[in-house]
């Protein structure tokens, strides 16, 4: 008998692409995770045939069309439940159309499970403020061998904080002026006779909370029925006001209250998540394949792409994908930190899931205007100055310039190459112009990308509403037109400012995108490229 009978079977391992995590910076290394901590992850699978890149462009998926076609596979998702259930898992759910299955286990399963060496940290959260212990990992995960392709995404393993809101107070000295939805609604002519029935908008939050008197209060406020608003609990989180009202209550209000005050007869539904890779991941998911599909799905959570692996990045884009394949709008806030997204480095970064070409990137404005005539006096790039806030917007890194801005004149990103540009729409952004909200029982005014996306989800609620049918993935409709020569028809361009690395100029631009809009005559774009679907009469 050889030597080689009596080594132990060493199964071969893979790499999951996009897995690696670098060095952990920023916080206090306190030791190895304890082997019977229980830790929840959620595994994502491939799909069992690509998504077209027009998906949602024209014409929409089913639920059920999509899971048949393009959800994970039945014999793969059995193989790989089998698979986890022999390495110590317990499973917790599993959902073929998002190609999710939740799992969970002790801490040294799961280590051994993916290779994987997980710390306990001590770092400042970047939303509360408060000082948390979270595990991290460093390096790359695998996967047995049975495994490799299958599994595309290990999610939750790190759950530091992934992302950050989007807003931005300022003193109440500094406020200039500040607008109530319904006066934005007439500022930015949104069309008449719309107000969102009929549509359900899905609002991502991962922290924080509302209460409903805080809700009553302040639609009371502005005269109108307080919309119906729904909370909806992901992987253990739950809607909890009252924590912090500058932080995560704050951008829980902030977005309910501009959604609900742009377009009151939409069904808000507020999916609440931890803010962890897996968290943000699941709670998009779960909101696009919801029953009944949701109109839009607002994001006012972001970090800049560097920040993300790329094996979240990729789910997340495809949770997105999803999204617009049934004929949801995603929209998500392009960054209130200029080109620099807050990163040290001295070079520009795009924002994601802003970045996504599957999102609506959402810039910010400085708005001067009449809050009751409604005149406008000017529109500049929200830009405050150094640490004091900026629109983000920028070129991507991580994904290619999509085919729809390929005539949006979209510059090379730093180093060369091409890249997708954002943010694709503004409007106003800048706190010193901001909302009129309130938050924990107080009248607040504040800023930020925040508001711009749940500003422009209630817009395609209304615009759905008009038209009889969803929007889906609107971009290259809204990039039809698009020229350096004129503004975008529908839109109002915004040609003075900067946000650091980018200046404003006619036509698209990595500040305000196409602009701002003009309701009313951007409901007649989308009408006329309706006709020419069906005519040829729309075109280039």
């Amino acid at each position: 008998m050889s030597d080689d009978a009596n080594e132990p079977d060493v199964q071969p391992r893979v790499t999951i692409p996009g897995s690696f995590r670098g060095e952990v910076v920023g916080a206090q290394i306190l030791g190895p995770v304890p082997a019977d901590e229980r830790i929840e992850l959620t595994v994502v699978l491939r799909r069992r045939a690509e998504l077209p890149d027009t998906a949602g462009s024209s014409g929409f998926l089913t639920p059920g069309e999509l899971a048949e076609r393009y959800g994970a596979d039945p014999a793969e998702i059995a193989a790989v439940t089998a698979e986890l259930i022999d390495l110590g898992f317990e499973m917790l759910e599993t959902d073929p159309a998002s190609r999710r299955i939740r799992v969970a286990a002790d801490a040294g399963t799961v280590a051994g499970a993916f290779d994987a060496a997980l710390t306990r940290v001590r770092q400042t959260d970047p939303v509360s403020g408060r000082v948390v212990e979270r595990r991290a990992r460093e390096g790359e995960l695998t996967v047995p061998a049975q495994l490799a392709g299958r599994v595309t995404a290990v999610l939750g393993l790190d759950n530091r904080p992934q992302t950050r809101t989007r807003l931005r107070f300022v003193l109440s000295a500094e406020v200039t002026t500040s607008y109530t939805p319904p006066q934005l609604s007439r500022i930015y002519a949104l069309p008449e006779g719309t107000d969102g029935s009929g549509q359900t908008l899905a609002i991502i939050e991962l922290g924080g909370g509302f209460a409903q008197s805080d809700l009553d209060a302040y639609f009371g406020g502005l005269g109108i029925a307080t919309p119906s608003v729904r909370a909806v609990a992901i992987d253990g989180a739950r809607n909890e006001p009252g924590q912090d009202p500058s932080g995560a209550d704050g951008e829980v209000l902030l977005d309910i209250d501009v959604a609900g005050g742009i377009a009151p007869r939409a069904e808000l539904v507020v999916y609440f998540a931890p803010n962890t890779d897996a968290g943000f991941f699941d709670a998009v998911s779960t909101a696009a394949h919801a029953s009944p599909t949701p109109t839009a799905i607002s994001i006012s959570w972001g970090q800049n792409e560097d920040e993300w692996t790329g094996q979240a990045r990729a789910a997340m884009d495809q949770a997105m994908a999803d999204a617009v394949a049934m004929g949801v709008t995603v929209t998500a806030a392009a960054g209130d930190d200029g080109s620099s997204d807050r990163s040290s480095d001295g070079r520009p970064h795009a924002d994601f899931p802003a970045s996504s070409p599957h999102a609506l990137g959402c810039g910010g404005t400085t708005l001067d205007a009449d809050p009751e005539s409604a005149a406008i006096t000017s529109e500049t790039v929200w830009n405050s100055g150094p640490g004091r806030g900026a629109t983000g917007g920028g070129i991507s890194d991580a994904f290619p310039l999509p085919d729809w801005q390929l005539h949006a004149a979209v510059p090379a990103r730093v180093g060369g190459g091409s890249g997708r540009g954002l943010p694709d729409v503004a409007a106003v952004a800048d706190p010193r112009t901001g909302y009129q909200v309130y938050i924990d029982g107080q009248a607040q005014v504040i800023g930020g990308t925040s508001a711009v996306a749940p500003f422009w989800a209630a817009l395609v609620c209304r615009f759905a509403q008009a038209l009889g049918r969803p929007l889906g993935f609107l971009q290259p409709t809204l990039y039809r037109a698009a020229n350096r020569a004129r503004p975008t028809p529908g839109f109002r361009d915004i040609t003075e400012g900067d946000n650091g690395d980018y200046r404003a100029r006619r036509g698209w631009d990595a500040c305000t995108g196409l602009g701002v809009p003009e309701g009313a005559a951007l409901l007649a774009t989308l009408f006329a490229a309706d006709v020419g679907t069906t005519t040829g009469a729309f075109n280039e």
